[in-house]
């Protein structure tokens, strides 16, 4: 017995097909059973494919799986998701919602402008832990050398709903010539083995962006790299306030313009806003997406 399940491929965080980031939606996730769900990430193989679903929460939930494992949260596959069903009119004409994640209930919000759909989403508060290990063995398994991290700033895990090792670096060159091994990466990150890492620089390609990055994951993933990365760039914009201008007046609530992707070709930027209160930040992120193509995955019967 098998079943076929159609999915649908969008780009987010870009107007330009093949650009950005992809990710799958499937829009029949309530007749799915989870191992299902988890069949048809490993054969699509992005770096998360989206199940939008039913939610006694709020007013919907969406399950997001990398071709390994479940992920609480991602940025990009929401961004997709979104754009996707606003697209294909299964939201009416609603620009407020929530969604449930295993992140927690966020609120989203849809925009019409000139220039297509913008899908806005609330991440959970920003969250830091220290990096105890090896500098050392760090720029090893990233193929670099300790003398291209920037000793000015703090190498950090963080979370805005998925955790990751943000870690500066001088320059583009540095990013340019990262060459991760991936299955190291439990091994150097011994207080939390199963994140990924965020390679980023303050020198950028765009004259309008504020910070440049890589995401490279956890090898429990399933993949490599990610193009372009919504909830780590979300985090990027809370260390941005918290490590990089701790000493400088800015602007409340603070906007930046992260790019990721230049060295796969998969050009991408994602907006971040961030608000600050007395002793907590409010990230927000927003981009858009564009249909790429339909294919079909068959499962065996699981």
């Amino acid at each position: 017995m098998t079943k076929s399940v159609e999915v649908y491929h969008y780009d987010a965080f870009s107007t330009e097909a093949n650009k950005g980031n992809p990710a799958g939606v499937v829009l029949c996730g309530d007749d799915l059973k989870v191992e299902e769900m988890q069949a048809i990430a490993l054969k699509v193989g992005f770096n998360e494919t989206a199940f939008p679903l039913k939610s006694n929460k709020a007013d919907l939930r969406i399950r997001f799986f990398t071709p390994g494992h479940e992920m609480n949260l991602c940025g990009h596959a929401t961004i997709a998701t979104l754009y996707a069903l606003k697209t294909r009119g299964l939201l009416q004409n609603k620009t407020d919602f929530t969604i449930e994640t295993n992140a927690g209930v966020l609120p989203i919000k849809i925009d019409n402008s000139s220039d297509g759909v913008y899908i806005t989403m609330q991440q959970s508060s920003p969250q830091f832990k220290t990096f105890s290990g090896s500098k050392v063995d760090l720029a090893k398994v990233l193929g670099i050398e300790t003398s291209d991290f920037d000793d000015n700033l703090p190498i950090v895990y963080g979370s805005t709903g998925v955790w990751t090792l943000i870690t500066p670096v001088k320059n583009l060159k540095v990013c340019e010539k990262l060459n991760p091994d991936n299955e190291l990466f439990p091994s150097i990150l011994k207080e939390m083995p199963h994140v990924s890492i965020h390679p980023f620089c303050m020198e950028t390609h765009h004259f309008n962006t504020d910070m440049h990055a890589r995401h490279f994951s956890s090898p429990f993933s399933g993949t490599k790299e990610d193009p372009v990365t919504g909830t780590a760039s979300g985090v990027m914009g809370a260390y941005y306030i918290k490590y990089i201008k701790q000493r400088q007046r800015v602007s409340n609530p603070l906007t930046l313009l992260i790019e990721q992707g230049q060295e796969l070709e998969k050009d991408g930027k994602v907006n971040v806003e961030v608000t600050t209160h007395t002793d907590a930040y409010d990230i927000k992120i927003s981009g858009n997406a564009v249909y790429v193509k339909t294919f079909s995955i068959v499962l065996d019967n699981i």
